[in-house]
């Protein structure tokens, strides 16, 4: 069982996968991760020996991971709701950020869709 930033990896998964576990790891940054390395991606993440886990467990702890990229995250939507920019506005309001249609659409980001007294429109006095 191999224990990297927290996370505990895969082992029966080849090691360009199982490093992908660690939140802030793609396919991308764990292949260079593992050529920089000299790391066999197609290992599993069991056979590798003592050597080489301090070795990768020392260079993925260079990366920004986990709670500290998170905070990043947020921080920086914070900072844009603050200065009052466009996708700060639509941070806020829980809309597309990204030029996205959003007069039919975006189900995902803005949930599910809310109607009156179960979808049925009341009628008032005038």
């Amino acid at each position: 069982m191999l224990r990297i930033a927290g996370v505990v990896l895969p082992g029966q998964k080849r090691i360009i996968i199982a490093i992908t576990a660690i939140r802030g790891l793609g396919r991308s940054l764990s292949g260079r991760i593992l050529r920089e390395l000299n790391i066999d991606p197609d290992r599993k993440a069991d056979d590798l020996n003592g050597e080489e886990e301090a070795r990768l467990r020392l260079r993925i702890e260079q990366e920004e991971l986990e709670g500290d990229l998170s905070r990043k995250v947020s921080m920086d939507v914070k900072r844009l709701q603050d200065i009052g920019t466009w996708r700060g506005y639509r941070h806020r309001r829980k809309l597309p950020v990204r030029g996205q249609t959003s007069r039919r659409n975006a189900r995902t980001k803005r949930g599910k869709k809310k109607t009156g007294l179960s979808g049925r429109v009341t009628l008032t006095k005038t």
